[in-house]
């Protein structure tokens, strides 16, 4: 079983509680994610299943769309509401006040990772740290903020749309716009819409996931690979080419140079590959080995 299934991460579920729960009922152990999200987020995950795993690489570096709660006038240590609070105020900004705000963070910014976050310094994940009341000083990451807008409102907490590049923290956002405000704020909610080419209307619930392997339906609810690489050209070799490239050989081509998707004439889809000056060699191969 090879493939791409996108599901719907649930509340209160960790990304690793995800990849657990699916080698349960795909009966698969090689199964991966890219785009870690943290509990309290729901949408898309992109999950990749049996010798589809190889292609996790080339998503970590994918874009991402968020609708996000924004709180104002509160502060938490993590940066969300799951946190706590160190900070709370009264005078509030008004809309008018938030959208001007948030339009200075569009474009390429720095943003400092929060302590509660995976990241490693000396050795120790920032949170472990951060949990024995530790902090450490983090270098600013360069992050490009493509688009912010106020999507609407949910109380008194204002919904954000964000596209954003690799690497972004959203609550750290979140926290970032509620200073520049001077009004403090945190992450209420977060719901990713998309990742990369995927979108979250296409992903399916973990009841849906189980549902089809019970009723062996799983091959409706799972993508090719290539769908990953959709945006890349399409080459199609012939069986002595393909023989060649299953081999770990390089090959002549007419192709221009760049990279391609490639295929066997009987429309196996064989590798991702790299055409330059006349010879195509293999950057990742998702053949079927024997």
């Amino acid at each position: 079983m090879n493939g791409i299934i996108l599901v719907d991460k649930p509340q209160d579920w960790t990304s690793h509680d995800v990849v657990a729960k699916l080698r349960v009922v795909l009966h698969e152990r090689r199964i991966g994610h890219s785009g870690t999200l943290d509990p309290l987020a729901t949408g898309i995950l992109v999950v990749f299943v049996g010798r589809a795993t190889r292609a996790v690489e080339f998503a970590e570096s994918d874009s991402k769309e968020y609708l996000a709660g924004l709180r104002l006038g509160v502060s938490t240590d993590t940066q969300d509401i799951t946190g706590n609070v160190i900070a709370k105020y009264n005078a509030l900004p008004d809309e008018t006040e938030v959208r001007e705000a948030i339009s200075r963070f569009v474009g390429d910014i720095e943003q400092i990772p929060p302590m509660y976050s995976a990241i490693k310094i000396g050795g120790k994940k920032l949170y472990e740290l951060a949990r024995r009341g530790e902090s450490v000083e983090r270098a600013p990451r360069k992050i490009t903020i493509s688009a912010i807008d106020v999507a609407g409102r949910d109380g008194g907490d204002y919904i954000l749309n964000i596209s954003c590049s690799k690497g972004t923290y959203v609550r750290t956002l979140c926290n970032d716009i509620g200073e520049a405000l001077g009004c403090g704020a945190c992450m209420s909610s977060l719901r990713r819409t998309r990742a990369g080419v995927f979108s979250v209307y296409a992903a399916h619930s973990i009841d849906d996931i189980e549902t089809a392997a019970r009723e062996d339906r799983l091959l409706d609810i799972m993508l090719p690979v290539d769908t990953l690489f959709a945006s890349f050209p399409k080459i199609t070799v012939g069986q002595s080419a393909a023989k060649c490239l299953k081999n770990g050989n390089i090959i002549k081509t007419s192709a221009e140079d760049g990279d391609y998707r490639v295929y066997s004439d009987s429309e196996e889809f064989l590798l991702l590959g790299r055409a330059e000056r006349g010879k195509l060699k293999t950057i990742k191969s998702f053949f079927e080995v024997s």
